[in-house]
């Protein structure tokens, strides 16, 4: 069982970039496929980004449009992501994710989730 961590939240202005971490401990880190999620209060959480195992295939939700970059050093049982351009829109709490099957754009398919972290992007 993976236990997830997010860093990194906090207030920027519209335009600006932040790049939120997510510490995994509990072992077998690199055999995940890591996910970040996002959530407006009373909405459904939203697929923002994956990346395989190795780090060698990525994904990302529609709405990203090449804003965003996830990434994942497996030495340091970490994944990043990496975020520019932001907008007020993209004000949400962000989840960190994983699950050892696929690349899972759905929040049901995913087994472990993090507790969230604050991004407020201010316009």
């Amino acid at each position: 069982q993976v236990q997830l961590v997010e860093s990194g939240g906090g207030l920027v202005q519209a335009g600006g970039s932040l790049r939120l971490s997510c510490a995994a401990s509990g072992g077998g880190f690199s055999r995940y496929y890591m996910g970040w999620f996002r959530q407006t209060s009373g909405k459904e959480r939203e697929f923002v980004a994956a990346i395989s195992p190795t780090g060698g295939n990525t994904r990302y939700g529609d709405f990203v449009k090449g804003r965003f970059t996830i990434s994942r050093d497996n030495a340091k049982n970490t994944v990043s992501l990496q975020m520019h351009s932001l907008k007020a829109e993209d004000t949400d709490v962000y989840y960190c994710t994983a699950n050892q099957r696929d690349f899972m754009t759905t929040m049901s398919s995913y087994d472990y989730w993090g507790q969230g972290t604050q991004v407020t992007v201010s316009s």
